[in-house]
């Protein structure tokens, strides 16, 4: 009410102090002048200011704001059945509100616009919790023949090998096949079944978890609040048939939101290797994802997940060693064939003329 009030008294004593003093060639001067004056002084500078100091303006205002609702509160309600009066009559409820809630990509461009407002590091964790409902548990997890596991087939010295060597504090258990899943190995209980060179198998298998699978196709906002509830670290990723599709942790879904904070100890070759020439000789596991975030490049992510699996998907046959491909601005040349799987990939973007 103030503001209107406001807004439509000033013209009027503009015009009126207008025509006095200078007649109807005052007119066009006042509509230029206020116009000046009211986005200085009544829109610009005090929102501005407004901004910059949200607390030091909000709070004093506050006081003057609380004195207005309750001088104004009758017109308030007289004004109110007014218009739901007139709404009613245009079919219109207006007891039913509007949401006023932001959608994901309204947050987006707040953060994005936020400026130094926000630190770029926290930034970017903003964004990538945004970019979780976005992302699934097929995208980030190990793939099936990555996963390294206790076969309790195996003798015993081979088992108590692994358990040492292990860089891992969960190692699944399986027998003879990897989808044939026993449980969760915790090696913090490594002492009730473990005594020196002497192991024992049943203590072994009763201290495992048991396995906590999780659907293909998971939002990763959705298996963030389910490891949360369950108090799970790790889920096997199965697809609709309930063969293993891969293997997920908490921290793979942390490290999307804060990017790498832990190290393999035996990632002792990097997956991307730069070449002299520019290119880059790239392992064909190697998730597409990791790829464009390394590289700042742009290969799609809707398909397959893997280097192999998009070139296999681009030429829809099993190639030859030393085929060479384009994919949009992308170049590949594959080095290394091991059976039906890609191996190594010369892989390099062309600089644009």
């Amino acid at each position: 009410i103030g503001n209107n009030l406001v807004n439509i008294l000033a013209p009027a004593i503009a015009t009126a102090i207008a025509l006095r003093t200078s007649g109807a060639a005052g007119i066009a001067i006042a509509a230029g002048t206020l116009t000046i004056v009211v986005l200085i002084f009544g829109e610009v500078t005090p929102k501005t200011l407004a901004a910059l100091h949200p607390e030091r303006i909000a709070f004093p205002a506050a006081y003057v704001l609380n004195a207005l609702m309750y001088v104004f509160q009758p017109a308030v309600w007289c004004i109110n059945q007014v218009t739901n009066a007139l709404l009613k009559v245009l079919g219109i409820d207006p007891d039913k509100r509007a949401e006023d809630a932001l959608s994901s990509e309204e947050l987006r461009t707040i953060v994005g616009e936020a400026g130094p407002m926000i630190p770029p590091r926290h930034k970017r964790m903003l964004l990538n919790i945004l970019d979780l409902e976005e992302v699934t548990v097929d995208d980030i997890m190990i793939p099936r023949h990555e996963i390294r596991g206790i076969d309790v087939e195996e003798d015993d010295a081979q088992i108590i090998e692994a358990v040492r060597a292990s860089e891992h504090t969960r190692v699944i258990l399986y027998r003879e096949d990897i989808g044939n899943i026993l449980g969760i190995l915790h090696l913090r209980t490594a002492s009730l079944f473990l005594n020196g060179d002497r192991l024992d198998r049943e203590a072994m298998q009763r201290s495992a978890a048991e396995p906590y699978f999780v659907p293909e196709g998971t939002p990763l906002n959705t298996q963030l609040l389910n490891f949360q509830k369950l108090k799970r670290r790790m889920g096997i990723v199965v697809d609709e048939y309930g063969s293993v599709r891969g293997l997920v942790t908490l921290e793979d879904i942390l490290e999307e939101i804060v990017g790498e904070f832990t190290s393999n100890i035996s990632d002792q070759s990097p997956e991307i290797v730069p070449q002299p020439d520019g290119s880059f000789v790239i392992d064909g596991a190697t998730a597409i994802r990791d790829i464009n975030r390394s590289l700042h490049w742009e290969l799609p992510i809707d398909g397959p997940k893997t280097l192999n699996g998009l070139i296999l998907e681009y030429l829809e046959t099993i190639p030859e060693a030393h085929v060479g491909m384009r994919l949009g601005r992308y170049h590949f040349e594959i080095l290394e064939l091991q059976g039906k799987v890609i191996q190594k990939v010369r892989a390099s973007r062309p600089r644009r003329g």
